[in-house]
């Protein structure tokens, strides 16, 4: 990974908001049509407030019995780490390791604090050599797995 290589030089762009007031399951149905896992929550200055996986509407709402249509995807937000566009490559990798994360906003601090992106393991995947891959998979799952934690 080259030491000149920013965030917003590996993230995916065109990245879509669930807004914090609408419900889990208009959420589910993002994800579905646009076919990921994840999707950032903004609030309504359609800033980043958090993020929400599939796995957080099964779990924390379906399996509990509760209906997704009655319960805004601002209710599940937990603490979101994010990174600069403007910030190292290496950073990235860092801040995912340290977080044990596998999806990473990439926020535009000097154009407005604007969510521009997101990295994931497949951005990571394109971007560091074989070595590195096998350290970031080894510093995430492992210590995820250890501590109970999914790592989304």
């Amino acid at each position: 990974m080259g030491a000149k290589l920013r965030a917003r030089d590996i993230m995916s762009g065109g990245v879509q908001c669930v807004g914090a007031h609408q419900s889990l399951l208009d959420a589910a149905k993002m994800m579905r049509d646009l076919n990921i896992g994840c999707l950032p929550i903004c609030g309504d200055n359609n800033k980043l407030t958090g993020l929400i996986t599939d796995r957080d509407i099964v779990v924390k709402c379906c399996a509990e019995g509760i209906d997704p249509a009655t319960v805004q995807a601002g209710s599940l937000m937990a603490e979101v780490h994010w990174i600069d566009a403007e910030a190292d490559a290496r950073d990235v990798l860092t801040t995912m390791e340290e977080h044990q994360i596998k999806r990473l906003p990439v926020i535009d601090v000097q154009g407005g604090h604007r969510l521009i992106g997101m990295i994931t393991e497949a951005n990571l995947a394109k971007n560091l050599s074989d070595e590195q891959i096998a350290e970031f998979a080894s510093r995430v799952y492992t210590i995820a797995g250890m501590s109970g934690r999914s790592g989304d």
